[in-house]
């Protein structure tokens, strides 16, 4: 059989005619480069080289021939010369007889760049601590989730120099006191695979199987999520099944032909200038496959964030061009099989499209995501708080257009490091008006966000209020929270942050029965009224988005409840107007009646005393 001629090189551990058939998830456990008790074996897939040889430390560069299976797709080699840390490639002769040295598509370690080499490294010798956190993690639905997602290499450095980072064990202590201190219960890491380019972000990858060597080794990213989980963080990880890098010395025509590319440039590039994934090709879906079960068994990934849906729903994400049906079926195939290997963990779609049903099941031909990034809402809300006051009036339902759609998809709110970049200014920057005037309408969009249901999602910075677009190469402006208005807001947000956890009407999100306008209507004066209900009592958010003073605003709450101010975004202790403790609101039977200043926002509690 031909399975059986195929394991005379592959060993017995991958199922071959699922990795043809694209249904395999465990391919990284045969080929690459794996370690033996006194050698290394190599083994590649590259189905249409004339021959393979690999190179690296332990050869002096000079060719070891691989044995080829008899099937002609594999190559495999055993040696005892090489050993953890060595460097090494495949010297791949396509069918003319010319040669390019590859690093490997599988393999678990990489050079730091500007170095293309694969590394010799063991992804087993870590031992994980966390076993009760992973007995009891959820998907989270009826639970908070606040995510801070970050670029690793940009968020704290040792110093200016470039390329001086933190590596992913120093960074782990700090990483977790910030966290834990400031409310984020979950972290979203930008990709962690290999990547040639700092610029790319990790979003161009040369490495799916190869945590970036910037930061370290594989055993030291184990221990960074390991930390996190003992502190009681959930780590998502942004992966990127699209497309890849076009350096040749990686996945690009690997063996002579497009092995994983399309082969017309048409379809085969998109608008990154990165090679298209041709997930028609059983094999391409295995290999993707197989590196998403790579990252949640071998590291501990409590998530993924999938990258670009859009441009896997369509062709080149252009509807005009049509649903890539071969795509689409990958995208369920992914996450049917990785629900069913680890139910526990978040599948993520960033989608920009209007496609239906990417939060349904499978078995109701949806695409089987548990939450889908609302790119909506973000537009909307940020356009709003862009305009000017004066226009407010007329974009009123820019902040209530949302909760039209929002039942049809389990949405996370985002405001993500695409919002921060290219020009575009931060999150507090594009706030309409000069310095002073940019904090007080950044905090009431945020009680906003707060009040509105759907997953919560801040990049790096945001929080104190960072004013310089977000720089790879530079660490974030932490000195800004010398200045009261950012240390201030800093405080502000993190309060934000503690309410959230622990108040559950606050992320019972996708229960119809928990979402109410107490007032939606008020476009006069730019004031909104979002309730959120639960068993455990009721948060009333009030917001004032206009920048003058609103004199005798009434909301109506009902009889029979014990009113709590829990926060209000104009106190001085967030560098406002109010004294804290003062009442300038009152409850009457069964309306609120109250002051607001311009830009201001409260947060109340509301407790049945009968």
């Amino acid at each position: 059989m031909l399975t059986d001629q195929i394991k005379k090189v592959t060993g017995d551990i991958m199922d071959i005619n699922k990795f043809y058939g694209g249904s395999c998830y465990d391919a990284y456990n045969e080929l690459g480069a794996h370690i033996g008790k006194n050698s290394v074996t190599f083994r590649t897939y590259a189905p249409n080289a004339l021959k393979v040889s690999v190179i690296g430390d332990f050869s002096d560069w000079e060719e070891i021939p691989m044995k080829r299976s008899e099937d002609g797709a594999f190559f495999s080699v055993t040696t005892k010369k090489a050993h953890e840390g060595d460097r090494y490639k495949y010297r791949i002769y396509d069918k003319d007889g010319k040669f390019l040295d590859h690093c490997d598509p599988y393999g678990f370690g990489a050079e730091v760049r500007p170095g293309t080499c694969s590394v010799i490294r063991s992804i087993s010798e870590y031992e994980f601590t966390d076993g009760e956190w992973m007995s009891r993690r959820t998907v989270g639905f009826d639970k908070p989730l606040n995510i801070y997602e970050m670029h690793l290499g940009s968020w704290k450095c040792p110093s200016d120099e470039d390329g001086d980072w933190y590596t992913y064990r120093e960074i782990a202590p700090l990483l977790v006191d910030y966290l834990t201190d400031f409310g984020f219960n979950c972290v979203e890491f930008m990709p962690l695979s290999e990547h040639p380019a700092d610029e790319s972000w990790g979003y161009q990858s040369t490495g799916f199987f190869s945590p970036t060597s910037r930061y370290g080794k594989p055993s030291d990213l184990q221990f960074l999520v390991d930390s996190l989980h003992n502190a009681g963080i959930s780590v998502i990880l942004d992966f990127v099944p699209v497309h890849f890098a076009v350096n040749d010395y990686a996945l690009y025509k690997y063996d002579g032909t497009h092995l994983y590319e399309y082969p017309s440039a048409d379809i085969g590039y998109n608008e990154w200038g990165s090679c298209n994934f041709m997930h028609a090709h059983g094999d391409v879906r295995s290999f993707l496959q197989s590196a998403a079960e790579y990252w949640l068994k071998e590291y501990h990934f409590d998530g993924l964030r999938i990258d670009a849906v859009r441009n896997l729903i369509y062709w080149q994400g252009e509807e005009g061009r049509g649903v890539n049906l071969d795509a689409v079926r990958f995208i369920q195939g992914l996450n049917s099989g990785i629900k069913s290997r680890y139910p526990n963990v978040m599948m993520i779609a960033e989608d920009s499209s209007d496609y239906g049903g990417v939060t349904k099941s499978i078995s109701e031909n949806g695409l089987g995501f548990d939450y889908k990034w609302d790119l909506g809402w973000m537009h909307d809300t940020l356009e709003y708080m862009q305009s000017s006051p004066i226009y407010r009036t007329r974009d009123y339902h820019k902040l209530t257009f949302s909760m039209l759609y929002f039942y049809n998809e389990r949405y996370v709110l985002p405001l993500s490091h695409d919002e921060v970049v290219h020009g575009k200014a931060t999150i507090v920057q594009k706030m309409n008006g000069q310095y002073d005037d940019k904090f007080p309408q950044a905090k009431a969009l945020y009680m906003y966000m707060i009040a509105h249901p759907g997953k919560k999602l801040n990049f790096m910075g945001s929080e104190f209020g960072q004013l310089r677009e977000w720089d790879e190469k530079r660490q974030q402006d932490w000195d800004m929270l010398k200045y009261p208005l950012h240390d201030s807001f800093r405080e502000y947000v993190k309060t934000l942050n503690e309410i959230y956890l622990t108040h559950s009407a606050l992320y019972y999100d996708y229960d119809p029965t928990n979402f109410m306008w107490d007032d939606c209507k008020s476009a006069d004066r730019c004031i909104y009224a979002i309730r959120r209900k639960s068993a455990d009592g009721d948060i009333l958010a009030v917001i004032n988005m206009s920048d003058w003073f609103q004199s005798n605003y009434t909301v109506k709450v009902g009889e029979g409840y014990e009113v709590t101010l829990l926060v209000d975004s104009d106190w001085q202790k967030f560098n406002g107007r109010t004294k804290e403790g003062s009442t300038d609101f009152n409850y009457y039977k069964d309306h609120i009646d109250m002051n607001i200043p311009p830009f201001s926002a409260r947060l109340f509690s509301l407790e049945k005393t009968k």
